[in-house]
């Protein structure tokens, strides 16, 4: 099931998925606590699997107003399983409703079929970012 969760709900496996288990210190972002953020969980047994942090983030300005999917992990051993797709349909369900135009993402490389999967198109070459590896900006439109 998926829930609106808590920021520091979403250090534990941004930790372990994304930051090869640095502090949870040195796992938030900018941003995780402001007004207009939201944090989701996908929940099993009073669980959290999978999460995504949504921030607002027009970085397409010529086409709206849109939100930046961050942060998004699945435990290692709950992959495979639809939490992750369920988070981003939940997400694009909620943010259609308050008129967001889009929604874009760095998306890790080896993820970046999972995306397209979901309707996101690919907007950049491959980039690095340093210490945490190869991204594509990735886009969905929701209008």
């Amino acid at each position: 099931m998926v829930k609106f969760i808590l920021p520091e709900e979403v250090l534990p496996l941004r930790s372990l998925v994304l930051r090869n288990g640095k502090p949870l210190t040195e796992c938030e972002f900018e941003g995780d606590r402001n007004y207009d953020t939201f944090h989701l969980g996908y929940v099993e047994n009073d669980k959290i699997r999978s999460i995504a942090s949504l921030m607002r983030n027009d970085y397409f300005p010529e086409e709206g107003e849109g939100y930046q999917l961050r942060g998004m992990a699945t435990h290692p051993d709950f992959g495979g399983r639809g939490y992750g797709a369920a988070l981003i349909n939940f997400a694009v369900e909620y943010l259609k409703e308050y008129q967001t135009d889009y929604l874009w993402c760095n998306a890790r490389s080896s993820a970046a079929t999972f995306y397209k999967k979901l309707g996101f198109i690919n907007e950049s070459p491959e980039f690095d970012i340093p210490g945490i590896g190869f991204h594509y900006e990735m886009r969905l439109k929701l209008k």
